[in-house]
């Protein structure tokens, strides 16, 4: 996967040329596509470090593809942008339930945009750094990953079991929004039956446990960690 390759995907070419132009501005080598089938030939082709991708196109959208996409393993670590309009709070969700990283509102702000882009990058880059480390340190916290233990500055904070693996799930990929439905899967699995309430109940007790201001909420959608 090249980085500072980047990969827009929409049926609009005026879209793709104000795209186009205010990343290559910021020094980013910009691939195109117009469609579905030609974001994954693209994609297949040149290994973007992220895919900006619409959803609404004709014959495969941004769903499909992003689907896909995540079910090849070469492309398990692609960072994935969604364009959905401002309102389509279900776009927004269905985007995140199928393993995209973000999504960009329309209108599109150029500084917006690359503001956007730049966090992502190096969101991208903090992961790989937090996949290597057994030990996490995140301001006043260590977590370890191998001893399933948490320490806030010379305290060691007790988790429960489901409190510690929804915590080190946030944790794996920091800045990513997960899904309500996402975090039900990997944490309780989607066999178990779980209340609508329980992981709102987990997400209370955890920020009780090692402060309020890593752990922020998206209205409607789900939850995120922030360094």
């Amino acid at each position: 996967m090249e980085s500072n390759k980047i990969l827009i995907v929409d049926d609009e070419p005026d879209i793709i040329s104000f795209l186009k132009y205010n990343l290559e501005k910021e020094g980013y080598e910009v691939l195109t596509a117009s469609n579905g089938e030609e974001a994954i030939q693209e994609a297949e082709d040149n290994r973007p470090q992220l895919i900006i991708l619409d959803i609404m196109m004709p014959r495969m959208d941004g769903v499909e593809v992003c689907r896909y996409l995540r079910s090849r393993p070469e492309f398990e670590k692609t960072l994935i942008a969604f364009l959905t309009a401002r309102e389509e709070d279900y776009s927004q969700i269905a985007a995140l339930d199928v393993g995209g990283d973000d999504y960009i509102t329309k209108p599109i702000r150029p500084r917006v945009l690359v503001s956007r882009v730049k966090a992502l990058l190096r969101r991208s880059d903090r992961e790989d750094e937090v996949e290597e480390a057994p030990i996490i340190r995140v301001g006043d916290l260590a977590i370890d990953r191998e001893k399933v233990s948490v320490i806030k500055g010379e305290q060691i904070i007790e988790l429960a079991k489901k409190e510690f693996e929804l915590l080190n799930l946030l944790v794996s990929k920091p800045g990513k929004v997960f899904s309500r439905e996402e975090i039900f899967n990997k944490v309780w699995g989607t066999d178990v039956i779980v209340g609508n309430r329980t992981i709102d109940v987990h997400i209370r007790k955890l920020r009780e446990k090692i402060g309020d201001h890593y752990i922020k909420t998206i209205k409607g959608i789900g939850y995120k960690f922030e360094f």
